[in-house]
Parts: structure tokens; C-alpha cells; sequence
């Protein structure tokens, strides 16, 4: 085992222990937990959910987060380091290892009884696009989006242990060289924001629906009036989310 700031991690060999979890409650003030390898409640987790619920987030943003804080957990335990003592250079290469090793594979609970020792080894699969959305199928490695917020998350995590003085005197996830101003700036100077280790995203073309496709999604309606709101819909450009919200608003049940 590499001392806490090595250099010589094997990254790429590195497997994620499948350690703790993120549970639901059934609590209003504590919709989500994080457990460690005991099955204890990771506290610090917690007091930065009580922020995050104090700030208005909902319950699935902290979903989210938390799903991002049990990787940075497991990495944690898989090196015997300690949340609170981790340096630059651990946090440098959770970095590294997101980008460079595959994402790991779950083990299905009905074999897990078998032990691990008669498993063989998991290969992740990468599927095609979906036919009908174009949506991409989950690849094999952790896409750049997942990397870019799970730094987000962990920055902010970081940050607000940091001004609660209950974390490490510095924040191990920086912010991006390019926030200092430059000589001769003035006032209205805004530094672009994003962390020191934010990968950078690339530009994705929009997805759509194949046109007979979506002429059989048109035909296949019942009523004129769904013909209707379905060509009002997609003649103003309206997002997913949007429609989405629009239907539970009218459900009946709402």
C-alpha cells in the first residue's frame, strides 16, 4: 500500500471495492444516507446533505450527490486513506483514475452469495445508440460529463467542510489555474469557472427522433387532440423536462 500523495498508483489495475452504500429514508429531513463499509452513517456527508436541503436542493440533487461522494468514499477505503487528511495529489489521482480505468461492474446480488473467488472477471459491454433517440449507450469508461460533475460535487463538498473548519486546511479539489486576474484587469473581469481537475466537455450535437419515427409516434396517437399538443410541442422546440412537467401538471391525480 502506496503512502497518502503517491505517484505510483496502479491506476488502470485499481478495482473500486463495492464498500458502503447510498440509501433512501423515509425520514423528510434526511431523504438520503450515506453508509461506510460498517454500515455507519458517514457524517460528514450528512452535515453537507443538511447544507444542500438548507440551500433548497431537492432530494434528487442529493441523490446525485451522493452517488458522486460513495465513489470518492470506496476510492478512499480502497487506499486506507481518511476523508479529512487526503492531499492534492490523492485527489489528483481519483482524477486520473476516472479517466484512465474502466468503470467498474457491479456483481449481481443472486451471485455475490458464491464469492467472489468463483466469479470470473466482469468485462463491461458497449452497447449501440438507441435507435429511436440517439441516445448513447453507457460505454465502458466514465464519460466526461460524470467526471466533470462528480469534481464539481466533490469541490463544493470539499469547500464547505473547508468554511466549517471541519475538513482539510486546503481544499484538495482546486479551482482552475485560470481564475487568477491578470495583470491590468479591471473590475468587470469574471474568471471562467470550473475546478483545476474539470476535464472539458465535448460539444455534443442535439439528438432527434428519425422522421419516420416520429411519423409513427404521430400516427399511433388516438385522439386530434394529442395529434395537436404533440405538434405544438415539437413545432416551439420545448425540452423533455418541460413537457414532462407539463403532463404531471395536468394529470388528474395533481
Amino acid at each position: 500500500m502506496l503512502e497518502t500523495g503517491g505517484s505510483a498508483r496502479d491506476l488502470v489495475g485499481f478495482v473500486l471495492p463495492e464498500s458502503g452504500g447510498l440509501v433512501g429514508s423515509a425520514d423528510p429531513a434526511r431523504p438520503y444516507v450515506l453508509l461506510d463499509a460498517a454500515g455507519a452513517v458517514v457524517e460528514p456527508v450528512e452535515r453537507f446533505f443538511d447544507e444542500l436541503q438548507a440551500c433548497g436542493r431537492p432530494p434528487a440533487t442529493m441523490r446525485s450527490y451522493g452517488m458522486d461522494l460513495l465513489r470518492w468514499w470506496r476510492f478512499l477505503a480502497g487506499w486506507g486513506l481518511e476523508w479529512d487528511r487526503v492531499t492534492r495529489a490523492d485527489a489528483r489521482d481519483f482524477a486520473r483514475w476516472m479517466q484512465v480505468a474502466p468503470k467498474p461492474v457491479r456483481v449481481h446480488w443472486r451471485r455475490r452469495s458464491q464469492g467472489a473467488s468463483t466469479l470470473p472477471p466482469a468485462r463491461p459491454l458497449v452497447g449501440l445508440p438507441n435507435t429511436v433517440t440517439g441516445r448513447a449507450a453507457p460505454g465502458a469508461m466514465y464519460s466526461a460529463r460524470t467526471r466533470v460533475h462528480s469534481e464539481a460535487v466533490l469541490r463544493s463538498f470539499y469547500a464547505f467542510h473547508l468554511d466549517e473548519g471541519t475538513g482539510p486546511i486546503m481544499n484538495p479539489f482546486p479551482e482552475g489555474r485560470d481564475r487568477r486576474r491578470p495583470p491590468g484587469a479591471g473590475r468587470a473581469f469574471r474568471a471562467p469557472s470550473g475546478g483545476r481537475y474539470r476535464p472539458s466537455v465535448p460539444t455534443r450535437l442535439p439528438r432527434r427522433i428519425p422522421d419516420h419515427r416520429f411519423n409513427e409516434l404521430f400516427a399511433a396517437l388516438k385522439y386530434n387532440r394529442d395529434r395537436a399538443l404533440l405538434a405544438f410541442w415539437v413545432s416551439n422546440g420545448a425540452r423533455a423536462e418541460e413537457l414532462r412537467l407539463i403532463l404531471w401538471s395536468g394529470h388528474p391525480d395533481n
